[in-house]
């Protein structure tokens, strides 16, 4: 792979990961609940669910998605429904007279650590139009006429940097934010945004098609 063209792969992939979708919106949302510490569980799981992702697309899961109507659109309500769910949950989520204190444990001992992963891996996988991203994306990038795996190696980790980066950056944030919200009313509105945000992520994407 030339290194002109890995550079143009950075640089899509920085602004694709950059863009506030669900993966990004739980990050946050578990940074401003459970600090950047407690958010790391749920970064693991959706680096799992995207390494997942990508492993799948190489063996043509993503092709099949792409030609699949019934399959592209039961992984695609199943997801829906499970971020509208999601959303719920953080919209009802109780407010904590702790929030805001300087300890990222508060509130961890409520959601354990597998919880957290669990959440993460499965709004990550929730979306089939993922695995049509990378089938589609990872081919731009690569040599015809070079061995494929190297390439594949060298796509996905330069995108889990990436993504991992962009990920921390925004649980940092919301780690901060956490620090201002302080009162019950601004845990609240703050508990509509997220819940109102996966909502209408779900609904969006229970309107995706393949194409």
């Amino acid at each position: 792979m030339a290194f002109d063209t890995w550079l143009i792969f950075v640089v899509t992939v920085f602004f694709v990961s950059a863009t506030p979708g669900p993966n990004m919106l739980l990050a946050m949302s578990h940074g401003i609940r459970f600090g950047l510490r407690g958010a790391l569980p749920t970064m693991a799981g959706l680096l799992l669910a995207l390494g997942l992702i990508m492993g799948g697309s190489a063996a043509g899961l993503g092709a099949l998605l792409a030609t699949s109507e019934q399959l592209f659109s039961f992984v695609k309500y199943a997801g829906a429904a499970y971020l509208v769910w999601l959303g719920y949950q953080a919209w009802r989520a109780p407010v904590s007279e702790r929030m805001g204190s300087d300890s990222d444990d508060d509130g961890v001992a409520a959601v354990s650590n597998w919880q957290r992963f669990r959440t993460g891996f499965l709004v990550a996988m929730s979306n089939p139009k993922a695995f049509v991203f990378f089938a589609a994306l990872f081919p731009q990038f690569m040599r015809a006429d070079a061995p494929q795996m190297p390439q594949l190696v060298v796509l996905a980790g330069t995108f889990y940097v990436i993504e991992s980066s962009w990920q921390v950056v925004y649980a940092f944030g919301g780690a901060k934010l956490k620090h201002w919200i302080t009162s019950p009313l601004r845990q609240r509105m703050m508990n509509r945004f997220a819940g109102g945000s996966f909502m209408a992520a779900g609904v969006a994407l229970s309107t995706v098609s393949r194409a």
